[in-house]
């Protein structure tokens, strides 16, 4: 009787912190709120219209043009900008360089939240949902296919950023017992993590593989694994970069003053791996170029389109990366930063939507309905993360 009596009493802790836990924190009228709840609200909206009335209704997508925008941004460049959290827990746990310690929370949550929202909003691209575990079980598809591949590698990697998030949500709750078991599963769980991060963000290459007759020259080839995989270790050092100045600035009063000094001398650090990485991604894309002969492509319309995207958001932020290191310059680092996420973003958009099927006279423009529930979908993540850091400690060390 006494062990029931105190396990109800445990159970009603649990549900009246929860509870606590739920209740909004801070002022209401922000301006982000102001203009994320309408746009998710929306959002729901035109949900509701797509799964109803089904992709035509509120997509501009065709059998010509089955791939849109939620696939595009959402998957295919929203796996590459959460590249941060496989790249930072590869350097503290396993180059054990402990500078970078304070921001693997921070880092992780980010990155688990990216997967789990974009993960979820592949299910709005696809005309029939229910079929969506079918990649899983080789149906229709077989066991060697590059989706099998992919959809296993992103299931069980987001398993493993949640393991490696585990002990925070332990420490959240007082779970002592529990927050050290969890973070004895840590280290092998980065290990599992970079391991199926390099091959799902290679394998999102070589999905493309298989459709060259569909892709430019320009954006085409063989090497488009080894692209992706290279591109999403600068994308995910620049998103640290771009997400942390904003932390730092949002959520300052979580963060004592040395965790601010700390963050700018880390940033440095950043730059410098982002620029190493960006100009190694210059050269394969200049010897792929070389090696492929496509100097008369160059002086077209599509030529200039690449040159925009090569030049002027690969090679100036990496020049401007290392100037920034250099010079310790944070202001430089942050535009460069912002500079690689949109050269980042051009780059998928360009593989998956500008230049797949670029000689079809009809070409698509994702709709406002599109725009909007990609919005909803950012906006969102937002949110979550927003409570998460409000409530856990993921800006504090442990106790």
């Amino acid at each position: 009787m006494n062990t029931s009596v105190a396990a109800g009493g445990e159970f009603n802790r649990i549900l009246q912190f929860l509870f606590h836990e739920l209740k909004p924190r801070g002022p209401w009228l922000t301006t982000f709120n102001v203009i994320s709840i309408p746009v998710i609200l929306a959002g729901l909206v035109i949900l509701c219209f797509r799964f109803i009335y089904g992709l035509g209704s509120v997509t501009n997508l065709t059998q010509e043009h089955p791939w849109g925008l939620w696939l595009a941004f959402d998957v295919v460049t929203g796996v590459a900008l959460a590249g941060g959290a496989y790249v930072i827990t590869f350097v503290v746990y396993i180059m054990r360089v402990e500078k970078y310690q304070s921001i693997v929370r921070a880092t992780v949550l980010n990155g688990l939240l990216a997967y789990m929202f974009y993960g979820g909003a592949l299910l709005f691209d696809l005309g029939r949902p229910w079929n969506a575990m079918n990649p899983f079980i080789g149906n229709s598809f077989g066991f060697a296919s590059v989706l099998f591949l992919i959809c296993w590698h992103f299931a069980l990697y987001m398993v493993a950023a949640f393991i490696e998030f585990s002990p925070v949500i332990a420490e959240w709750l007082n779970l002592e017992k529990a927050r050290k078991f969890l973070k004895g599963l840590v280290l092998g769980t980065v290990i599992l993590g970079v391991t199926l991060s390099l091959l799902h963000q290679s394998g999102l290459g070589a999905l493309f593989l298989m459709a060259k007759p569909k892709i430019h020259p320009l954006w085409w080839s063989q090497f488009t694994p080894v692209l992706f995989f290279v591109s999403s270790i600068y994308a995910g050092l620049a998103m640290i970069i771009f997400e942390g100045t904003i932390s730092h600035g949002v959520f300052k009063n979580l963060i004592n003053p040395k965790g601010h000094h700390s963050f700018d001398d880390m940033v440095f650090g950043l730059a410098k791996g982002a620029a190493i990485t960006m100009f190694v991604y210059y050269v394969f894309k200049a010897l792929l170029f070389i090696h492929e002969k496509q100097w008369d492509l160059i002086n077209t319309s599509w030529g200039y389109w690449y040159l925009l995207e090569v030049l002027g958001f690969v090679l100036v932020p990496a020049f401007m990366f290392a100037f920034g290191f250099k010079h310790r310059s944070l202001n430089i680092i942050k535009i460069a930063s912002v500079l690689a996420l949109l050269g980042i973003i051009l780059n998928r958009l360009n593989v998956s939507i500008v230049c797949f099927q670029w000689y079809d006279p009809v070409h698509y423009y994702p709709s406002w309905q599109e725009i909007t529930v990609t919005l909803m979908v950012i906006f969102s993540e937002i949110w979550i993360f927003r409570w998460v850091v409000t409530r856990m400690p993921v800006f504090g060390s442990e106790h």
